[in-house]
């Protein structure tokens, strides 16, 4: 122990400048390393910047916003189909119309059976039957693609057709 005493005592002043040195290199590379990470924050800043100058953390916190507000909406839209829906299916979705001559001195099928139904076949036949001296008009329910009483042949073709078309056949 006592021969490093004597180098470092001989060589103090040489320790001390290489020391110096050493302490200066480090000093000078944190400065580089510093201005560096100095840098890379302002260039990751520039990178991560939203279009109205935030963050990305406020560009995540606007997104995450919206993302909840698209989820509302379809939620609601998703309840409003859901009405819809039930109000389409007692909607008149088929409507047929068949022309025919009641009588043969009359010409150009001025009578006609007009049905109108639901899907579930539910709704209505309207029978006009025209003569040269007066028209009348008859009104029927249809439930279930029957109608009450003995119907003509128009009024079943009418009400078949009707009831095809409310199904989309």
């Amino acid at each position: 122990m006592s021969d490093l005493d004597a180098l470092v005592t001989e060589n103090a002043a040489l320790v001390t400048l290489v020391l110096a040195l050493v302490a200066l290199g480090l000093a000078i590379g944190l400065g580089v390393v510093a201005r560096r990470a100095s840098r890379l924050e302002e260039r990751l800043g520039a990178l991560t910047q939203g279009e109205d100058g935030r963050n990305l953390a406020g560009v995540l916190d606007a997104h995450l916003e919206k993302v909840v507000a698209v989820a509302r909406r379809q939620d609601d839209l998703d309840a409003h189909a859901g009405a819809l829906d039930v109000q389409a299916r007692r909607a008149v979705q088929g409507v047929a119309l068949v022309r025919f001559n009641t009588f043969e001195d009359t010409g150009g099928n001025q009578s006609f059976a007009l049905a109108l139904v639901d899907p579930a076949g539910d709704g209505v036949v309207v029978t006009s039957l025209h003569a040269r001296n007066q028209t009348r008009l008859y009104a029927r329910s249809v439930r279930a693609g029957a109608a009450e009483g003995t119907l003509s042949g128009e009024e079943a073709e009418a009400i078949g057709l009707a009831s095809a078309r409310a199904l989309g056949r």
